[in-house]
């Protein structure tokens, strides 16, 4: 058998030739054993306070409240619970002004797209501009990214809209299907404060990449598909959201549905939306142009209907918007009945996605500007919102990407830009939105439209094709899920396989042959490796994950037929029989009581068979 020496068992996979050099032993030096050190014994009750403390509190939350007194501590607890007490201190006006213009760029952008949104929820559109004027107001005063621009979202919205009209139909009984929007508005913030509060914001993290770039391209595609309703002029259309539905009511209304002067006005600010978005990409500098677009269509748009009566001529408008500030919704919250549960159930799926999509955005920008964010604090802050906001007439708001990356494209400092656009929102509420009473509903379906073509990423799920086939089926699973069946389906695919991969990670880890790279003292996995050779009569594997209960009888079975591979193949040309059997266990981080059992009885099964077992680590 070779020395541990000469068989350097090594598990990052980095290039051979950067080791060609390495140190060797003197040929008659003895070889050298080093002793593993035995990790000191904890009692029962200290190991369970250091696995608490490393699931729940790994960030050390409570570190700065460290032999404090206590008047300090109460000072950092009230800066932690509201962080504009922290950063407002070296507020000054370089700051402001920076916020001023992202706050007033945003706004601009938001108004239309608000009024759109809603009508994507099946809700007045005085709703979506009520959404933007209060979540943002606590967000800045809670949460601790400077750069996410709070509001309502494209497919919280038609996540939120579809699950609702499955319960009440929003054109026969408008009064309880807005009741039930705000109840699972307020369990939705529930939920994603007791995520954060009970510091379990981990959990979002199941949901992976691969499955939120499905579900989001999916969602895209079917709110696309929902705008053709207002982008066509069609009167009479499909309440179901999947695409064959969509496309069947789409033709059957074609010979008398369709609108032409709606068409040609959708059309033509389409173009022009996207033309002003492909002016923004090529030149970073004019990030305003997309950013204003929607707004001056919107103005252009209802100035024409207006001068020309398009509305006359069947071009459907949005005719009222509620003037004046958030009226109080507490007394149509259901807090009992028949729909207290749809509610919750509704509010914590709707809640969950909301928040996945604000910390990723909140942890992009915070990585682009280099300062950290404290997700379970997000959590707290998003949570407090919205419950404050289903009691003021809003629905689920959260993190906007497209007006978060404007925010960050105009220079935002603080939240206070978040402050700026609610005041815009609240003058437009109070003042400007009779004006919005021949707008025409093409120009918000053109908005929308533009939107969510950003949401669309398949740089991504190409990627994700070239890197991991199993992550490539959950995205398209998500996908197809959502295009073909419903959102919910497609959400509900995209969570089971994420968990269905990592329980597949779990109970099947990988396990590799080592081979030496030539001229090298360097073993690795011979299938990435192909010019790395076996040593004669030995076989050495190695595992590349913790050993439980859950994996342990697979790895002690996948060795094993590791080794019976070898013999056949070793029969056949007549070579050397394996005498030893080498373990590499250094990617083995922990392995339990399951795990030794299964490697006794690994030793017993090669023992008979004449074969010695050796580990690594």
């Amino acid at each position: 058998m070779v020395t541990p020496t000469e068989e350097k068992l090594d598990t990052k996979e980095i290039d051979a030739g950067s080791l060609s050099s390495s140190r060797r032993q003197p040929e008659n030096a003895p070889p050298y054993v080093h002793k593993v050190g035995v990790l000191p014994r904890q009692n029962l009750l200290a190991e369970f306070k250091s696995t608490v403390k490393e699931t729940f509190f790994a960030d050390d939350p409570l570190r700065s409240f460290k032999d404090q007194t206590k008047s300090k501590m109460f000072v950092l607890g009230v800066r932690a619970v509201f962080p504009i007490l922290d950063w407002g201190r070296s507020y000054n006006l370089k700051k402001f002004r920076g916020d001023i213009i992202a706050g007033l760029t945003i706004a601009s952008l938001c108004i239309p797209q608000d009024i759109g949104y809603a009508k994507l929820a099946n809700l007045e559109p005085q709703y979506g501009l009520y959404s933007s004027f209060v979540p943002p107001l606590i967000y800045a005063i809670m949460g601790s990214s400077r750069d996410i621009a709070i509001g309502p979202v494209a497919v919280v919205s038609l996540l939120l809209g579809t699950l609702l009209q499955n319960e009440i139909d929003s054109t026969k009984n408008p009064t309880d299907y807005r009741r039930l929007a705000f109840t699972a508005t307020f369990f939705a913030g529930i939920t994603q404060f007791s995520l954060g509060f009970l510091r379990l914001g981990f959990l979002i993290d199941f949901l992976s990449h691969a499955a939120i770039v499905g579900f989001m391209g999916g969602a895209a595609i079917t709110i696309a598909l929902q705008q053709l309703k207002g982008f066509l002029g069609i009167k009479k259309f499909t309440k179901k959201s999947d695409i064959i539905s969509v496309m069947q009511s789409v033709i059957h209304s074609a010979h008398h549905g369709w609108n032409w002067q709606t068409i040609l006005i959708g059309a033509s600010f389409l173009s022009f939306l996207l033309f002003a978005k492909y002016i923004g990409k090529k030149n970073k500098k004019l990030f305003w142009v997309p950013a204003i677009a929607p707004l001056v269509s919107v103005v252009l748009s209802t100035f024409f209907v207006y001068i020309t009566r398009a509305d006359k001529q069947g071009v459907q408008i949005v005719k009222h918007i509620e003037k004046g500030i958030n009226p109080s919704s507490v007394n149509q919250i259901f807090f009992s009945g028949e729909y207290l549960l749809k509610g919750f159930r509704i509010g914590v799926v709707a809640g969950m996605i909301a928040l996945t999509e604000a910390v990723a955005i909140g942890r992009t920008f915070a990585s682009m500007k280099d300062y950290q964010i404290d997700g379970n604090k997000e959590m707290v802050a998003l949570g407090t919102m919205n419950v404050i906001g289903s009691m003021t007439s809003c629905y689920v708001a959260t993190g906007s990407f497209s007006r978060s990356a404007v925010n960050y494209m105009a220079g935002c400092q603080t939240a206070v830009s978040n402050i700026i656009m609610s005041i815009v929102v609240l003058l437009t509420l109070l003042f400007i939105t009779p004006l919005f009473k021949y707008t025409p509903n093409a120009i918000l379906a053109a908005i929308i439209i533009a939107a969510v073509l950003g949401l669309i990423d398949y740089e991504a799920a190409l990627l994700i094709w070239k890197i991991d086939k199993f992550d490539f089926i959950a995205c398209m699973g998500a996908f197809f899920g959502v295009v073909f069946i419903s959102v919910e389906i497609g959400l509900l695919i995209a969570v089971s396989i994420s968990f269905a991969k990592i329980l597949l990670q779990v109970t099947r880890p990988r396990t590799a042959i080592l081979g030496k790279v030539p001229r090298t003292v360097v073993y690795r996995n011979i299938q990435q490796y192909p010019e790395a050779t076996k040593v004669p009569g030995v076989l050495i594997v190695r595992v590349d994950s913790a050993i439980y209960f859950s994996n342990s009888n697979y790895v002690k079975e996948r060795i094993l037929r590791w080794l019976l591979d070898e013999e056949e193949r070793i029969e056949a040309s007549g070579k050397q029989r394996v005498q030893f059997l080498i373990v590499e266990m250094s990617p083995v981080t922990d392995i339990d009581t399951s795990g030794i059992h299964a490697f006794e009885e690994l030793h017993r099964s090669l023992k008979k068979r004449d074969i010695q077992v050796k580990s690594t680590t």
